[in-house]
């Protein structure tokens, strides 16, 4: 005890514990860690007798030393161990005296054991040999992708790097093609919804918007909405930034603005190759926007995307960008918002009470004098101790019917589409969620972070 509060620095508090409660806690602290500590003895070993890298390193040394097989071992376990625990990036950032390194789980960024500082400038360099960037480039933002198998599976790696105060962040973007659920049954849609996803997808023409933040699920929507219509009948083109997955039986272009491929031109293009459906991967200027409007009224099946906070916004988007109100209310049949919510899991959830007071915060009225039931996950090692596993989508929906596209005709304004669309019934995200939080999938912490109060 003496030696580990020398080494640590710290008091030590001796705690009688029983067997259970001690393999849980090394479980919880060190699952998963040693073959990490192996890589990291090796680091040192490695690294004892090397001077510390500086600004004028010498290029070719770094990519001499990044095939060195600690470092290889390293950045292969890495990315193992993250493709094993369902991460969707790994970040590596370089700190003064130190370095970090985190991957995000189910939308929360979680560290892990960095290696030794000394490490750094040879551990990004093997990741940038692996995507075929310049080693010796640290000045400039730099984008690359790599492909790794892992027995029968493939994940495809979107690198990107960053030069920051004390060196190169680097963001691995991982997609596991695996992890990727089409079914629309799967994705978190009630069935009122499910029911009229699928009646408009039927639709000859027309046009579907999704809104919401970088990285809420709007491309997963949207590819399932085209893999459920995707018939040996129909000729289905994209245009995407990047394009995320491959769809099979899909025609998918990919942005390249260096060339003057861009969403607007490519749609150009797009429409001369006699399509039936098309998805634009954003909507990120007039000139995109006049043109996906314009398809969707001659005769085609338009899927895009938007960056708004709620479903009826994406009209004063589109407003913004001096589309014409009568082109808006012409055009688009449906405007769905969506979040990702953390599912509890299933392993360790739990039920616990709540006071009506507390549910007066979701905004759920309730009798004062009665406890609630919800479900929370307490942790375990199945789900490393977040108490969550998985993520499932909530949605909004709002649907341009006869009278909605007559206040868009009249030039209305968001206040009055918002009463229209209460009077038809529309779900907030908020109602939305508590809808999950009833059902037991989500619990009432994830409601308040990830929605906001109507």
């Amino acid at each position: 005890i003496g030696t580990i509060r020398t080494i640590s620095g710290y008091e030590i508090n001796v705690i009688p514990g029983s067997e259970k409660d001690v393999v849980a806690a090394v479980e919880k602290n060190y699952s998963g860690s040693s073959d990490m500590e192996t890589v990291l003895l090796d680091l040192v070993k490695v690294d004892a007798s090397t001077v510390e890298l500086g600004a004028g390193v010498d290029a070719t040394q770094v990519e001499l030393r990044a095939n060195d097989p600690p470092v290889v071992k390293f950045v292969n376990l890495l990315l193992l161990d993250a493709i094993e625990r369902r991460a969707s990036d790994i970040h590596i950032e370089p700190r003064e005296k130190t370095m970090d390194v985190r991957v995000r789980i189910d939308g929360v960024l979680q560290e892990v054991a960095p290696p030794p500082k000394t490490m750094y400038f040879s551990i990004i360099s093997r990741i940038k040999i692996l995507s075929n960037l310049d080693v010796a480039e640290r000045r400039l933002p730099q984008d690359g992708r790599c492909m790794v198998r892992i027995g029968d599976k493939k994940v495809d790696i979107r690198i990107s790097t960053l030069p920051t105060m004390y060196g190169q962040k680097v963001v691995m973007r991982l997609l596991d093609t695996e992890k990727l659920s089409l079914d629309l049954e799967e994705l978190g849609f009630t069935a009122d919804q499910l029911s009229k996803f699928q009646e408009i997808l039927q639709r000859p023409y027309g046009m579907i918007l999704e809104t919401g933040p970088t990285g809420c699920g709007k491309t997963t929507t949207l590819y399932a909405g085209l893999r459920h219509i995707n018939t040996p009948e129909k000729n289905i083109v994209t245009i995407e930034d990047p394009i995320e997955y491959d769809l099979e039986g899909i025609n998918q272009v990919q942005v390249k603005p260096d060339i003057d491929l861009t969403f607007a031109s490519g749609l150009r293009s797009i429409l001369r190759q006699d399509p039936d459906v098309i998805l634009v991967g954003e909507i990120r200027d007039r000139g995109t926007a006049e043109i996906a409007i314009r398809a969707a009224l001659t005769g085609h099946l338009v899927f895009s995307t938007l960056h708004t906070n709620d479903a009826i916004g994406a009209i004063a988007q589109l407003q913004y960008f001096h589309i014409e109100p009568y082109l808006i209310g012409s055009a688009v049949d449906l405007l769905i918002a969506q979040r990702l919510v953390r599912k509890i899991c299933s392993h360790c959830q739990e039920p616990h009470l709540v006071s009506a007071k507390v549910l007066k915060r979701l905004g759920v009225t309730a009798d004062p004098k009665d406890d609630f039931k919800l479900f929370r996950g307490k942790g375990c090692p199945y789900c490393n101790y977040t108490g969550y596993w998985g993520r499932i989508a909530i949605y909004q929906f709002f649907e341009v019917t006869s009278q909605v596209r007559k206040l868009i005709f009249e030039g209305a304004g968001m206040d009055t589409l918002r009463k229209e669309a209460a009077r038809q019934g529309m779900r907030t995200l908020r109602e939305s969620a508590i809808g999950k939080l009833r059902q037991g999938v989500t619990s009432m912490e994830e409601v308040l972070s990830v929605t906001l109060e109507d």
